[in-house]
């Protein structure tokens, strides 16, 4: 049976180990070398790639694939590492990296990875789609270095996206899921939990809880079968629910911001900079977390849970429900600016002034 190995793909790029120092709404010199670094990035990635490919990889921006975006093993438009060589994948994943932290990259293979998991386990043949840790698609929508232009990879349990306009990046929708949430079988991955700390200092904020701020956070004791918002172009939800970031104690605020971080922290410091500052300009204080389920961390029980944390314009879900509650779900959305819209908007409203 073939098992897909990332190691010999691995190419290290340099981080940008700096802060957003511009305002919120500013356009930092951090920002625009991080869009420089990734043009030169994608270009790179692009001039290896023949005719064919090339009509495979890279559609209009305003084609409306670029919103058709799922988590489900399935078949999937773009060019698959199954369809590149070696160099190509290595360029492909080097734009993964100079978007992701190295915490995120580390999950993104980690999660790649789990498709050798599920083949053994789930005793698949070596062609079957739904457990092909090759089947990851990257896709192009205009081209590098347009105003604007976007980019995703996207497979089984990830979809992360990219829209650039002008000097600026817009990163969500972001999903990364995990089956299993923990390995139990016996092999080489046993006890792997790639998406730990999204679990664990979510129990532990819920276990912090006094009694009345429980009694506002529980919104029930069933979990739902999956997030809420599913793969929808646009999420929302009809109401803010659950225990206030103001109704917490300082202790239980610390540990609801390391929850929010854990979330950014999976992209290059300056796009997690970025979106933290557009929160606290919202007001941390309108943020709500809010639980669904049931309350102890039991994998491989059949007792689910699921959380959210909900602020203006900003969503994070996690379920773990699925498979006796060993399989996990999370997405970040960015209720005004996902997939660019809120910078599109301006974009177009300045150029239609320019006319």
């Amino acid at each position: 049976m073939k098992i897909f190995c990332f190691k010999a793909l691995f190419v290290s790029t340099a981080g940008f180990m700096c802060t957003v120092s511009a305002a919120f709404g500013q356009v930092s010199q951090h920002q625009s070398s991080l869009v420089t670094s990734l043009r030169i990035s994608a270009d790179a990635f692009v001039k290896t790639l023949n005719s064919e490919q090339r009509e495979i990889a890279i559609v209009d921006f305003e084609s409306p694939l670029r919103f058709d975006w799922h988590f489900v093993p399935r078949e999937r438009k773009g060019l698959a590492l199954k369809q590149m060589n070696r160099v190509q994948r290595e360029k492909a994943l080097a734009m993964v990296q100079s978007l992701l932290s190295s915490e995120g990259y580390r999950k993104t293979k980690e999660i790649i990875d789990l498709e050798n998991v599920l083949r053994i386990v789930e005793n698949r043949p070596p062609n079957d789609l739904r457990r092909d840790p090759e089947n990851y698609s990257f896709m192009i929508f205009g081209e590098p270095g347009a105003n604007p232009w976007a980019w995703r990879v996207e497979g089984h349990h990830l979809s992360v996206h990219f829209t650039i306009i002008g000097q600026e990046i817009a990163f969500t929708p972001g999903f990364m899921g995990s089956n299993p949430g923990k390995v139990l079988a016996q092999m080489p991955q046993k006890n792997r939990v790639v998406l730990a700390d999204e679990q664990s200092l979510a129990f532990e904020l819920l276990h912090s809880l006094k009694p009345a701020q429980l009694k506002q956070a529980i919104l029930s004791v069933k979990s739902p079968y999956d997030i809420l918002t599913g793969n929808g172009r646009k999420a929302s939800l009809a109401r803010f629910e659950g225990v206030s970031y103001q109704a917490l104690a300082p202790a239980q605020r610390k540990i609801l911001t390391t929850l929010i971080k854990e979330y950014l922290n999976r992209y290059h410091i300056t796009l997690a900079n970025q979106q933290w500052n557009k929160l606290e300009a919202q007001g941390l204080a309108n943020i709500y977390f809010a639980w669904m389920g049931d309350q102890q961390p039991l994998m491989g029980s059949d007792k689910g849970h699921y959380y959210r944390i909900h602020g203006p314009g900003f969503l994070i879900e996690f379920d773990n429900t699925q498979n006796d509650a060993n399989h996990i779900h999370t997405v970040v959305r960015d209720l005004e600016n996902d997939f660019g819209d809120d910078l599109l908007s301006q974009h177009y409203k300045m150029d239609h002034i320019k006319e």
